[in-house]
Order: structure tokens, then C-alpha cells, then sequence
């Protein structure tokens, strides 16, 4: 017996753990609510940083504590049920892992705990919580900042592309506007001298300025996706021939030019004169790729896109008709290609372009439900294809034979024109008295519609869209829709302000003319409206 003693003193007092046993017994607060340490071993002092634990009773070693401590125990005591948890001794500041069993038989009233200090790692493990909380919000002001550089960025980039815009448009603007404003003083001096064989000439030369400045604003609405468009269902084919004659005029004989067309070409909702703009610039842009000749080519084809190809090229799948324009040229560096689209971006020197011609493309596309892909090859050339989406409908053919006709205006007709440009107003209706039509004039949509309301006879409305005084054109014209219901209307337009212009949605009786136009396109186009049943 003294053997086994000894040998289980030794291993009692070698466990690097704290080791205690605690038998419970009947105190002042009832049944089983205190125990007293019988035994411990040396280590208990070390993990629990309380001395001479033996015969000390729980309820007088840590009062404050010790109702928690006897529940637990009390509990592993009652159902025989071992134990493990963490708890932190409050008195002496340790965090102990301990484990506690039963004494067998339960008649005893013995409870064996086993524990270490585990303080080292729960400080470390707080401290890594706050570290963690820490770094959070340090990410979180770093990204803060990081935004802020960013938006920085952009703004600067921003600026940098108002600078390009205002630089070139200054250029062109300003050419364009010696132009026209030189040729009215040329006009007028050679008026004054009786020299009116001089007089054409310039009046030739201010009227090519104003149709490049209408062409410039056309391409600063496309990039936008704010031109107004007159979509019609047709065949790009048919209108390859004439088009590609305007290329090589323009491109000059050093570039060959060539088209392929696509056998069975599927029809497409696009304005055609637009579509021809847009492709012309490609062109454009392709024969300032190829200084030292080349060649164009001009090919139109179906494609089918499926979900996979069509989420690589980040469109929506379907059928598509396709227009490409390819050239032989110097190509773009992979760097520069995610960027040509971009608005303002441009390779030439400041004052030598706006670049404005491909984002004028990319704008047309979008603005007719479509997408533009790029590819390029340094020394290889640079191909352009432009997607708009197949329409499944009839083909719509202009007839050609009602715009050759000579004007014959409709007898007694009355024309009420509502502009708030005095000028604009007076154009309209100085061309249209000329042909013989009786016109009145309101400055607003308030004045025009004052006359629509009373009883005098008005057998076409012309319109501005934007009209000031809190009625625009087209609220305009659907009141007056309801006072005169045959009532045809022109609604005339410097730019869609109204998204219900983008695509022709106007209903019938109605046209839409795009400011500037020319006067005897207005005239054709009334006469065309009032002969309309």
C-alpha cells in the first residue's frame, strides 16, 4: 500500500496540469451548495495562481465566483456527466481549460478537476480579434482613399477630354465659322458695289461651311446617343453602290476600294443615312491608317450569336446583321484598343481632331440597338464591324418618284408654324408663302396651342420639339390631336429631346425634320403631308 501510495503521489505531483479533488457537502445555502478541496497538486497553484488550495472551501476562496463554479460542478456530481469548458477565474485573472469528472460511487460527493492556464492564449487570441477589427477598418480608409484617387483620376481624365473636345471643336467650329460669317460680308460688300455675278460664289461656299457644321453636331449627338433617328426596315446591300462611289471620291484613287456582300442579307431597323456617316468615318479612319495606299474592304454578313460567344463579346445572343470595314493599314497597340471608343480620345494633335469619330460610331450602334467589336494587328491592318440587330418584317422602299416631282402645293392650305427662334420662324414661313401657303406664327407652345383651341382653319402643324414656356412640341401636338384629329403634324428638331423621337415613334400623320434642313426638302415634305388622305 505504501508503494501504490507513493507511486500515485509521484504521478499526482508530476502532472503539469492543475489537478484537484473537491468533495461537496450540505452549507447555509442548501443542499450540496459548497465544496472543499480535499487534495491538489502542485501545479494548481502555478495554472490557478491560488496557494495552499486544500481544505480551503470554494465559497471562501473567490465569494463572488463561487455560486457559478458549484453549479457546474454540482451538476457533473448529480448526473455522472464529464465536462469541458473554459472559464476565466476572475480573482486571480487566469483564463483556465478544464475538464471535470465524477468520483465513483456518487455517494462520495467527489469531483475530479483537471485544468491549465490558457491565459497566454486567449490574450493572444484577443489580440489578434483587435488586430483583425484594426485591419478592417484600416482596409476600409484605405479604400476610402482609394476611391477618392480614383475619382480624382476620372475627374482629371475628364478635363483632359473636355480640353481634347474644346480644342478641336474651337478648330473646326471656328473654320467653319469664318466661312459662312466671310462669305454674308462678301455677299453684302459685292451687293453694295452692284457686283451680283460674284454673289453665287458665295453664297455656295457659306452653304458647304453650314453643312459641315450640321455634320460636326451630328457626330457629337451620335457619340451621345442623342441624334435623331428615322429608322426604316432594309436591305444594307442595296445601298452598297452608290456608298462606295462616295468612298473612293473621298478616300482618293492611291486606296483601293472593294465590297462583299453577303448572299441573302437579312434586313435591319437603321436610319440608311446615318448608317452611310457612320461607315464613312471608318473609312475615313481607315485611309488615315494608310498614308501610303492600301486597300478598304466593305463586307456585310448574317451571324447568330449563342449565349457563350455572346457573353464574351458582351452583347445580347441573337441574330444580327453585320457591316465590317477592314484596311490594310498600320493597326492599333493592344493598349489603345480598349480605348478608341472612348469619347474625346484621339491620336492627333490637339486642334487635328476631336475624337469624336469612332465613339460617334460606337453611339449610332448602341442608339440602334447594336454593338460595335474592333479587331487590329500591328503591321496587319484594323477591322471595324458594326452589329444591328436582324428585323423580321417587310422591307420598306421609299418611293423615289414623289421627291423628283416639281412642288404643287395644296390649294388654300393653312401651315401654323411654332418656333421660339425668330429666325427659324421666319425661314419657315417665307419658304412656304413662297409656294403659296398661307402661314401663322406663335413664339411658344401656350400661343400655338391658344390658336389651335379657336376657329380658324390650320391644315398642318409645324413644331419645334423643344419649345419653352412648360409645353414642348409634342404635348403640344397631342392636344391639338384631340381638338382637330385629321391634323397633320412636322415636328422639326435641333436634337431628340424627347426619347420618344429617337426610333420615329410618332404616330400617324405625323413626320419628323432634322434642323438644319434644307428649304426645298421642307417644302417637298409639306406638300407630300398635305396631299396624305
Amino acid at each position: 500500500m505504501r508503494e501504490s501510495e507513493a507511486r500515485y503521489r509521484t504521478l499526482f505531483d508530476s502532472i503539469d496540469q492543475g489537478f484537484c479533488i473537491i468533495e461537496f457537502f450540505d452549507g447555509p445555502h442548501g443542499p450540496l451548495s459548497d465544496y472543499i478541496h480535499i487534495s491538489a497538486n502542485a501545479a494548481y497553484a502555478q495554472h490557478a495562481g491560488i496557494p495552499n488550495v486544500v481544505g480551503q472551501k470554494v465559497r471562501e476562496m473567490v465569494p463572488e465566483e463561487a455560486e457559478g463554479w458549484v453549479a457546474l460542478y454540482v451538476e457533473v456530481l448529480k448526473t455522472g456527466q464529464p465536462i469541458r469548458f473554459e472559464r476565466e477565474l476572475v480573482a486571480t485573472g487566469r483564463h483556465l481549460e478544464l475538464s471535470a469528472f465524477r468520483i465513483e460511487p456518487a455517494s462520495r460527493r467527489e469531483v475530479a478537476v483537471l485544468f491549465k492556464d490558457v491565459t497566454a492564449r486567449k490574450r493572444a487570441e484577443r489580440a489578434l480579434q483587435e488586430l483583425n477589427e484594426t485591419l478592417e477598418a484600416r482596409i476600409a480608409a484605405a479604400l476610402a482613399e482609394r476611391k477618392l484617387a480614383e475619382d480624382a483620376l476620372r475627374q482629371a481624365q475628364k478635363m483632359e477630354a473636355v480640353g481634347q473636345l474644346t480644342g478641336g471643336l474651337a478648330h473646326d467650329f471656328n473654320n467653319l465659322l469664318a466661312g459662312i460669317s466671310g462669305a454674308f460680308q462678301m455677299i453684302g460688300v459685292r451687293l453694295a458695289q452692284g457686283r451680283t455675278r460674284d454673289v453665287e460664289r458665295y453664297l455656295t461656299a457659306g452653304q458647304g461651311a453650314t453643312r459641315r457644321a450640321a455634320s460636326l453636331t451630328h457626330r457629337l449627338l451620335a457619340f451621345s446617343r442623342r441624334q435623331t433617328l428615322a429608322p426604316k426596315a432594309i436591305v444594307i446591300n442595296r445601298l452598297m453602290s452608290e456608298f462606295v462611289e462616295l468612298v473612293r471620291r473621298t478616300v482618293g484613287p492611291g486606296i483601293a476600294v472593294e465590297t462583299i456582300e453577303a448572299g441573302g442579307l437579312w434586313l435591319t431597323m437603321v436610319d440608311a443615312n446615318q448608317l452611310e456617316n457612320a461607315l464613312l468615318n471608318l473609312c475615313i479612319n481607315s485611309r488615315d491608317a494608310m498614308p501610303e495606299g492600301g486597300k478598304i474592304t466593305i463586307e456585310t454578313g448574317n451571324k447568330w450569336l449563342d449565349e457563350r460567344t455572346a457573353r464574351d463579346r458582351h452583347m445580347d445572343p441573337g441574330q444580327y446583321v453585320t457591316v465590317c470595314v477592314s484596311d490594310t493599314g498600320a493597326g492599333i497597340e493592344k493598349h489603345l484598343l480598349e480605348r478608341v471608343f472612348e469619347p474625346f480620345f484621339t491620336t492627333k494633335p490637339t486642334g487635328q481632331g476631336t475624337g469624336l469619330g469612332l465613339s460617334m460610331v460606337y453611339g449610332f450602334a448602341r442608339q440602334s440597338h447594336g454593338h460595335v467589336r474592333i479587331y487590329s494587328e500591328m503591321g496587319q491592318g484594323t477591322m471595324v464591324c458594326i452589329y444591328l440587330p436582324r428585323h423580321l418584317g417587310e422591307e420598306e422602299i421609299d418611293d423615289a418618284a414623289a421627291l423628283t416631282t416639281e412642288l404643287q402645293p395644296a390649294a388654300d392650305a393653312v401651315v401654323l408654324v411654332i418656333d421660339d427662334e425668330p429666325t427659324v420662324r421666319m425661314l419657315i414661313t417665307d419658304a412656304l408663302g413662297d409656294l403659296n401657303y398661307t402661314c401663322i406664327e406663335a413664339a411658344d407652345g401656350r400661343a400655338g396651342l391658344d390658336i389651335l383651341e379657336s376657329n380658324r382653319q390650320i391644315d398642318l402643324l409645324i413644331t419645334d420639339v423643344g419649345l419653352p414656356g412648360g409645353l414642348n412640341g409634342r404635348q403640344v401636338a397631342d392636344a391639338a390631336l384631340l381638338l382637330r384629329p385629321e391634323l397633320k403634324v412636322l415636328f422639326i428638331t435641333g436634337y431628340a429631346e424627347n426619347a420618344a423621337f429617337n426610333h420615329g415613334h410618332i404616330g400617324p400623320g405625323m413626320e419628323l425634320l432634322t434642323k438644319p434642313f434644307a428649304i426645298d426638302d421642307l417644302g417637298r415634305r409639306v406638300e407630300r403631308m398635305l396631299r396624305q388622305v
